[in-house]
Formats: C-alpha cells, structure tokens, sequence
C-alpha cells in the first residue's frame, strides 16, 4: 500500500464529526443512489468525498481554510481537480451543522444543475 493510501485510511479512521455527518448521508448509496468514497487519493491529493460517476468531489473545509496561503493552495486544488473533470463543492463545517438541507440542496443542483430543463 502506497503513503498516499496509508493516509487516506488513516483520515477515514480519524474523521471530523462534520465528515461523518455527512457520511452518513452519502454512504451505502443512499444520495441519489450514487458510489461516494471518502477521504479518498487522486492526484497528489486526497478529497473528502468524491462520486466518480457523478464527477463530483466534496470538501469541507474548517476555519484554517480562511488562511490567505490556504485559500491559495485550495484554488490550486480546486484548479487542479477541474482539470480533471470534477465539479468541487466546497462547504464549511458551520453548514454542515446549521445548514444541511441546504448542503443536500447545493449537492442536488451539483448532480442535476437545471433540474428544470
């Protein structure tokens, strides 16, 4: 097993409560009946959550992310995972708790963005 993959695991085990709760929502399929994997590589990174059939990665960020050279380095990522083909939706903790209708709503719109057409 590659580093990469020993801390993927290691991330899994040691999950924040905001990664959790929304595990809880996007395992087993349950989320429109899509394969999500969590803590997972690709690239030189490793996602919170990722849906390969939907082209979609999902990241949670804390406050650190407010940090001027971690906002630089997650529109690097962010850069980097487009260039793959992957939409990444980005949510703070505070959502996850305050706010997870409205995480469900945004990852709806990500799935399907013109539910309407």
């Amino acid at each position: 097993m590659n580093e990469k993959n020993i801390l993927a695991r290691e991330l899994r085990k040691n999950s924040t409560i905001q990664e959790k709760r929304l595990w809880n929502l996007l395992k087993n399929r349950q989320f429109h009946n899509l394969k999500f994997k969590r803590q997972h590589p690709i690239g030189k990174y490793i996602v919170d959550f990722i849906c390969k059939e939907a082209k979609i990665i999902v990241e949670i960020d804390g406050g650190q992310h407010n940090e001027p050279e971690n906002i630089i380095s997650d529109t690097e990522r962010t850069k980097y995972l487009e260039g793959l083909g992957y939409k990444v939706i980005r949510f703070w903790n505070n959502e996850i708790y305050e706010n997870i209708d409205g995480v469900i709503i945004k990852l709806e719109e990500g799935i399907n963005p013109h539910p309407h057409l």
